[in-house]
């Protein structure tokens, strides 16, 4: 039985209490919060919840922990360290911030002796597997990745810090056309304006100026000024009854060719339609904190990333079984 621990508790955190009870191997022992335990809700009215100051003191109850960080500034900060005491698996997902995350969790995991496995989610996660996937079988090709239709939930916050503004969603919509144009195989070059659309669900406060909200969303670097971005405004109950939910979804797909002439063109495609990207999310890594475990008992040791795992390490199957039942 692998023993995991969770540490914080927000829409992942509850899918990772949801995934583990699916996998009959594994037990979540304790749930481990910066606020104030007693007001941590579990689904699992019996599993105990503690002040993140035990989390120490319980490394010997704890096989694998998961770090369900609130931010994106959490887990720079915590897989680092946690990594001395737990063998460990983060969903850490600033791409270009990955090689740093790496160097700082290695360090750590490999002064403890443990395993820690970062960025495990779907992208990056399985998006990236089927990316490296896709660039070995077809070397003559190109990369094309789409997110959504979906939820964003990085770029629904950023509308929420805008002055005069309640509530907000945002989702992440794939331009039908540039799609369709990879999948004929045309090897389009796409810009990030031909690629994704953005549409935004806007609860302003009573007087707002909605000009102004309209244009600072549309503006805003790093978020909406690269993209075609469409602003609705909606009541309260309206956003409450339409847009609750956090799905999310996309496509990876390697567009290549083979033969001495290039004469026959291949596409690889993967995708995911998700109802809750948290849930989903929450199912890869519970899938990944087997792999942790197994490598961890076997000696590897350090950070890893999904590129390091081989796929048996994920299933609760034998080799046996998985040759019989699955090859």
């Amino acid at each position: 039985m692998i023993r995991v621990g969770i540490l914080g508790y927000g829409n992942l955190g509850r899918g990772v209490e949801s995934a583990i009870r699916q996998n009959p191997d594994m037990e979540l022992t304790a749930v481990y919060t910066r606020r104030a335990p007693e007001s941590v809700v579990l689904q699992s009215k019996e599993i105990p919840v503690y002040a993140v100051e035990e989390l120490v003191n319980h490394k010997e109850k704890i096989d694998v922990l998961v770090l369900c960080g609130g931010s994106a500034t959490d887990l720079p900060k915590q897989t680092p360290e946690y990594a001395k005491y737990f063998n460990v698996v983060d969903s850490f997902d600033t791409h270009a911030k990955i090689p740093e995350h790496f160097k700082t969790v290695n360090a750590g995991a490999k002064e403890g002796g443990k395993t820690a496995l970062i960025s495990i989610g779907w992208d990056p996660g399985m998006f990236s597997v089927n990316r490296l996937y896709g660039n070995v079988i077809l070397p003559e090709g190109r990369d094309y990745t789409f997110w959504g239709k979906g939820v964003s939930q990085g770029h629904s916050d950023a509308i929420r810090r805008i002055e005069g503004v309640k509530d907000g969603k945002q989702y992440t919509i794939p331009v039908d056309s540039a799609l369709e144009a990879v999948r004929r195989g045309e090897n389009p070059e796409l810009t990030t304006r031909e690629k994704h659309l953005r549409e935004c669900f806007v609860v302003a406060e009573e007087g707002a100026d909605l000009e102004r909200i309209e244009n600072e969303i549309k503006t805003m670097p790093n978020y909406f000024a690269e993209y075609d971005t469409t602003v609705h405004f909606i009541s309260q109950e309206e956003l409450t009854r339409d847009h609750s939910g956090i799905p999310h979804g996309g496509f990876v797909l390697r567009s290549g060719v083979t033969g001495f002439n290039k004469e026959h063109k291949h596409l690889i495609e993967y995708s995911l339609k998700l109802d809750s990207n948290p849930e989903f999310t929450a199912s890869v890594i519970v899938a990944y904190v087997r792999a942790a475990y197994r490598m961890n008992q076997e000696g590897l040791t350090g950070c890893k990333t999904i590129f390091d795992v081989a796929p048996a390490y994920l299933s609760p199957l034998s080799g046996e079984e998985l040759r019989k039942n699955l090859l």
